[in-house]
């Protein structure tokens, strides 16, 4: 505060006091225009700030380590990258996102601005909450909730008269979460668990795949679909990830990963090898394709969609499944309830979920209408109709038995494969399995652009398989 005061003061008789209230609101974004309307803006911003303690060695480290960031002059133009570094941002991120005291004060600093320059707008109770905030402990509660309510209400009211005024604050989250995945990886709660069950080894035994031969059983065939799938997730995590926008590459990764565990599983019981009993193998495997190529021409907003459908159809099955339990008590339904609430996304006491009735997450399209819009009609005759039947893939089923949350909280808490698999002959076919499931791999790493060196690292181990096999 005294720092925006501070600097206010310094520049108050050469730009509008309600443009620099504007501009001294925390973000980097903001300080990069307001150095666009003074030549002596750059030097007091930064004299001030180190004059206030605001420019501490670990802060200005943290800050270096994202190339393109607004404000570069702040601490100057080259960027380095150390686990420290890391470490401070991901420390930072973390106490703020656990502590809404934090939160507010983040949150209230365009607040302190605009009183410090005489423009800040509010009701009495309001103003009289805040002159005594955050030091009087009785109030500090009530302030807190007011300030993150009123931030939300503030940044709509400011879109209503500028829809773009937050756009190249929008551009840099991206760069700032895409830089999060290249400079640290992903962590699974597994990871976290000291006294936990040790990691299980996803390597194959020698190394690399076999192409046929009596060595091809149960046990093979298992561990080389689990080495595939290793190899996606390897592929997905150490290339850079689309943090900002995540759906895509959430949906792709969980879909992958739903088909994967079935093929896996499948493939250590070999009474499933037939149609009889393997049928929903082979119709996941064409309707995740089918999902996967369909959405890649649709606008990127059909993979919230997806996942809201799911959303939806978890709220329905809790609504069904307390019914059942009003007409009688049965073991389990109490916690199966609130799991489907939990996985409706609904947000505790405001019912916001929309339970979307219709055929499918597309508006009520078909599997088959995908199929036919995106030239895969004979996949879909040949293969899918005759295992037609068995599970739709539904977000909600996804999310719960197939992923877990990243535990890096630089990785913005997006959701990643989960490689624990849950307890549970003819070859040709169950090959088949794996050739499917490893073409729908490397088709959905060519829609999402992962980065060809990722994916080239990630599958080196099966001899590069030339790129116009793809997907065949």
């Amino acid at each position: 505060m005294r720092w925006q005061k501070a600097v206010q003061d310094d520049l108050r008789s050469d730009i509008d006091v309600e443009e620099l209230a504007r501009r001294l609101d925390g973000r980097l974004t903001s300080l990069e225009t307001l150095a666009e309307l003074s030549d002596s803006t750059r030097e007091i911003v930064r004299v001030r700030a180190s004059e206030y303690g605001l420019l501490t060695e670990s802060v200005r480290h943290a800050i270096a380590t994202y190339p393109r960031r607004p404000a570069a002059w702040l601490v100057g133009e080259d960027s380095a990258t150390s686990q420290s570094s890391v470490s401070f941002v991901a420390q930072a991120l973390f106490e703020t996102l656990k502590d809404g005291h934090r939160e507010a004060l983040i949150k209230c600093l365009p607040i302190w601005s605009e009183v410090q320059a005489g423009c800040f707008k509010s009701d009495q109770q309001m103003r009289d909450i805040l002159k005594i905030y955050p030091n009087d402990d009785a109030t500090r509660s009530v302030a807190d909730t007011i300030i993150r309510a009123s931030w939300g209400a503030r940044r709509g009211a400011s879109l209503a008269t500028n829809p773009t005024q937050f756009d190249s604050a929008t551009d840099w989250a991206k760069i700032f979460w895409g830089t999060n995945s290249m400079t640290s990886r992903c962590i699974r709660q597994r990871e976290l668990d000291k006294d936990g069950e040790p990691a299980v080894d996803e390597t194959s035994e020698d190394g690399s795949p076999a192409s046929g031969g009596a060595q091809e059983g149960s046990a093979h065939l298992q561990q080389l679909m689990m080495d595939l799938m290793s190899s996606y997730c390897e592929a997905l995590e150490s290339a850079p990830s689309p943090l900002y926008c995540q759906e895509r590459q959430e949906v792709h990764a969980g879909l992958v990963s739903r088909v994967s565990r079935e093929v896996i599983t499948a493939l250590g019981d070999q009474d499933l090898w037939c149609m009889e009993h393997g049928a929903h193998i082979t119709r996941i495997l064409v309707e995740v394709r089918i999902y996967l190529q369909w959405m890649a021409t649709q606008e990127p907003l059909i993979y919230r969609e997806f996942q809201e459908y799911g959303a939806g159809k978890a709220k329905l099955y809790a609504r069904s499944t307390r019914e059942v339990a009003e007409v009688g008590a049965s073991i389990g339904i109490d916690e199966a309830i609130q799991e489907f609430e939990r996985l409706s996304h609904n947000e505790g006491h405001i019912d916001h979920r929309v339970v979307d009735t219709r055929d499918s997450f597309a508006g009520g399209k078909s599997v088959r209408e995908m199929a036919k819009e995106n030239g895969l009609l004979d996949l879909y005759r040949r293969a899918y109709s005759i295992a037609s039947g068995i599970s739709h893939s539904e977000w909600w089923s996804v999310e719960t038995h197939c992923m877990e949350r990243c535990y890096n909280i630089l990785h913005r808490g997006h959701l990643i494969p989960s490689l624990s698999l849950n307890s549970g002959g003819n070859d040709e076919l169950a090959r088949s399995w794996v050739d499917s499931a490893y073409s729908i791999m490397r088709i959905s790493l060519s829609i999402l652009g992962t980065e060809s060196a990722a994916v080239r690292s990630a599958f080196e181990w099966m001899g590069a398989p030339s790129q116009e096999n793809v997907g065949e």
